[in-house]
């Protein structure tokens, strides 16, 4: 089974964000756009804090430092970073999740509360997909996606 997910590409004429294969998208270059890397991040920060992820979970998560995380929850628009393409694709794996559940479930609870329940489904064994996430490995967090495209059909 195939993973799509939403990636930001850059070429020499533009830069886009697009859907594309996970695997295809692991052997594309990231644009390393500093500025543009703060803000996702902050977006990607906030949709796990709506997820009620501990700040070490989301360090693992999203594989940041500490102060990188503190840094990014400050209200400061002129902080940049730059972020590898490990750190880009982890960041674009919970933002395809977030607008797979938004397409799953209308009600807030459901769409926010869904992630920390405990899911004795195929591949949880009654863990939540947080805390599944929150190993840090890569492998977790692309098994917890597929898991979550598939509740929707994979409509995209």
């Amino acid at each position: 089974m195939s993973v799509d997910i939403l990636v930001y590409t850059f070429s020499n004429e533009f830069e886009r964000w697009k859907i594309m294969p996970l695997t295809q998208a692991l052997q594309q270059d990231v644009v390393s756009d500093r500025a543009k890397c703060a803000t996702g991040l902050r977006a990607v920060i906030k949709i796990l804090g709506q997820w009620d992820a501990t700040g070490e979970q989301i360090q693992n998560i999203l594989r940041i430092s500490p102060s990188t995380l503190a840094r990014a929850k400050r209200a400061d628009r002129e902080w940049t970073i730059a972020l590898d393409r490990d750190q880009v694709t982890r960041m674009s794996l919970v933002l395809n999740m977030h607008a797979a559940l938004r397409t799953v479930f209308e009600n807030p609870d459901n769409l926010y509360g869904f992630m920390k329940m405990a899911n004795h489904n195929e591949g949880f064994s009654g863990d939540s997909p947080l805390n599944r996430m929150a190993s840090g490995d890569i492998l977790a967090l692309m098994s917890v996606a597929s898991r979550i495209d598939a509740m929707r059909g994979a409509q995209w």
